[in-house]
């Protein structure tokens, strides 16, 4: 699939084409805009997006906040009826300033607001092609361009409202299009019988004072690995690959929850290049937000015209606390790679079975 317009910054429904035609026919083509923005200390971190289906005939965005033990999450979705320049749905929008440089997203509700700008750190890294089947069908075939910066402007929540200052507040941006399992649930069919026996993913974007590194790593329950991209980017744009990332992850004795990491990889002089991360505070991804298994709403479903929802997951309840592990869950990480300190995303999940990490069963539990 060729990357079109997506690396301009522009949706990808604004082509000439039909709607029906952008991209591929296939009724889970999407076009999403992922952000998400964290102070060094790693106590407060917001997520945030903007996708477009364009086969579905839907436009729909969310944003959610993590402050100590609580995750409060907006959405809003409507009818994606025109080809525009804008990305907009609801009290959300997204301005591009300087394609690839700096860009505005806008949040108007009254549970939770912000008006932030994006500067980038580093040139923008495109990823390897991420295919993934379930038996015979694709369900994942998409690329994704990723990048490093800072923040500036305000976030409001609780009626109270916070400054964003770039030397404290950092995060990364990505930019995905292709196929995803989006909308409304398809017949469950021949795959219902034979389910995948686990995945286990970590997705690793960090930002450092002179480089960024992205890791991104995809494995079957065996530890078969089915996507492996990991770089080092410089300022002048140079990109050097480190190798095959050795990783092993600590997880909070009874749970799925990763707490520390290793990433062991090799530069592009055969040197050993070893990143260490402190995992803080984190947003489960289908606690709101429309991803995986999500109960609430999933991205590109229908809820008809001008639909907004609010809701808000107390993770000091031991109930929700259960259903924090139980999917993709991004969290803040502070890394170490040598005498650089970086900050960053720290995106995993360990769905199912995973033998290299001792999750023997799709239960199985930190010891």
């Amino acid at each position: 699939m060729a990357a079109p317009i997506a690396l301009d910054e522009y949706p990808i429904h604004q082509t000439p084409l039909s709607l029906g035609r952008v991209g591929s026919s296939d009724r889970n083509f999407y076009d999403r805009c992922y952000f998400n923005a964290h102070d060094r200390a790693g106590g407060t971190l917001l997520i945030t997006g903007l996708g477009v289906y364009p086969n579905l005939g839907v436009v729909d965005a969310y944003a959610a906040l993590r402050r100590g033990d609580d995750q409060r999450v907006v959405r809003f979705s409507d009818a994606l009826t025109e080809r525009s320049l804008e990305q907009r749905v609801g009290g959300y929008h997204i301005e591009v300033l300087e394609p690839l440089r700096r860009l505005r997203i806008v949040c108007e509700h009254e549970d939770l607001g912000f008006d932030l700008t994006w500067t980038g750190a580093f040139p923008a890294v495109q990823e390897e092609p991420h295919l993934l089947l379930s038996g015979n069908r694709v369900v994942i075939d998409s690329s994704r361009f990723v990048q490093v910066g800072t923040w500036s402007g305000t976030i409001r929540a609780d009626g109270i409202e916070s400054a964003v200052d770039p030397v404290g507040w950092t995060g990364n941006r990505d930019r995905s299009w292709g196929i995803r399992g989006v909308g409304e649930p398809e017949p469950p069919g021949r795959n219902a019988s034979e389910p995948p026996g686990g995945l286990w993913w970590l997705y690793v974007p960090l930002r450092f004072d002179d480089f960024s590194i992205v890791v991104i790593v995809q494995e079957g329950p065996d530890g078969h690995r089915t996507l492996n991209n990991a770089v080092r980017v410089w300022p002048d744009g140079r990109v050097e690959q480190l190798g095959w990332p050795r990783v092993r992850i600590e997880y909070r004795s009874g749970t799925r929850v990763p707490v520390a990491a290793r990433m062991e990889m090799t530069d592009a002089g055969g040197e050993p290049l070893t990143v260490d991360i402190r995992v803080h505070t984190g947003i489960g991804l289908h606690m709101g937000c429309g991803y995986g298994r999500d109960p609430e709403w999933v991205h590109g479903q229908w809820r008809g015209r001008d639909w907004s929802l609010s809701s808000r997951f107390d993770l000091a309840d031991p109930a929700v606390a259960a259903r924090f592990g139980d999917g993709a869950v991004d969290h803040v990480g502070q890394a170490r790679c040598g005498d650089a300190e970086g900050w960053g995303l720290f995106e995993h999940a360990l769905l199912g079975r995973h033998a290299p990490t001792g999750f023997t069963e799709w239960n199985t539990v930190a010891p």
